[in-house]
């Protein structure tokens, strides 16, 4: 414990328990803490995340989902109608649409990213809960049956704008896809694509549901408002969550 609090993990105490569990060995325990010390997500070394209560796989190499994107998770779920068709974009892991499968039981989910190492990890975390998941650029690979039927996709997208990227703790910028975190000048080159791409997709009353930071969704909500959507704001204080809403009227 002593070695990753003098590297900086604020919960060293937690985080020395849960390696400790997670060694089969002492020699494991010792590249385990190594592992840390020199900045690889815990995530990444213990094989899992939490996120809603589930223990979401992760791999290295494969975006960390945050606790601050549960709150997409949320307002999922208020607006889910029965048999919803849910598609989690640029799904990383898989988290948010694992966790809607769970608690959705009898929805129709699909995930998309274009990594496939990530899909690759997202697929052994959503599959077994009956969820799709796909490769591909956005809504590129989506079936075409599902044109004008989704309820709602759920999208954590990249949104660090460029600059800011080299200003992330090492763990993000150094064991994280850059495509996972980049999201160009102001951090919504992705978060434009979702939007303009949507139409197509989302079902009469369908909404998307997007991630940003507090500074961006106004300009995020300019964007669903050029596109005909209903658009609104969504935050919790509580976990530093901020997510733009964009309802389809046709």
């Amino acid at each position: 414990m002593a070695d990753l609090r003098a590297a900086g993990c604020v919960f060293a105490e937690e985080e020395a328990r849960l390696l400790r569990e997670a060694a089969t060995t002492a020699e494991e325990l010792d590249v385990f803490v190594a592992r840390r010390v020199s900045g690889h997500p815990l995530e990444q070394i213990l094989g899992w995340a939490e996120f809603r209560g589930l223990r979401i796989g992760v791999d290295p190499g494969v975006f960390v989902p945050r606790r601050r994107t549960e709150l997409l998770v949320t307002l999922a779920l208020d607006r889910a109608p029965s048999r919803a068709v849910l598609v989690d974009l640029c799904c990383g892991s898989g988290a948010i649409g694992t966790a809607l499968a769970v608690e959705l039981v009898d929805a129709e989910v699909y995930a998309v990213d274009s990594d496939p190492v990530a899909v690759a990890c997202a697929r052994r975390n959503l599959e077994p809960v009956g969820g799709h998941v796909l490769v591909g650029d956005l809504y590129e690979p989506l079936p075409a049956d599902l044109r004008r039927r989704v309820d709602l996709a759920v999208v954590c997208a990249p949104y660090v704008p460029s600059d800011s990227v080299r200003q992330m703790p090492p763990e993000a910028r150094l064991h994280e896809p850059l495509t996972a975190l980049d999201g160009g000048v102001d951090g919504l080159d992705v978060v434009r694509r979702v939007i303009q791409g949507a139409g197509p997709w989302l079902a009469l009353g369908g909404s998307l549901i997007i991630e940003t930071s507090a500074g961006q969704a106004p300009l995020a909500v300019r964007c669903l408002d050029a596109v005909g959507m209903v658009s609104a704001v969504a935050t919790d204080p509580a976990i530093g969550a901020t997510a733009v809403i964009g309802s389809s009227l046709s």
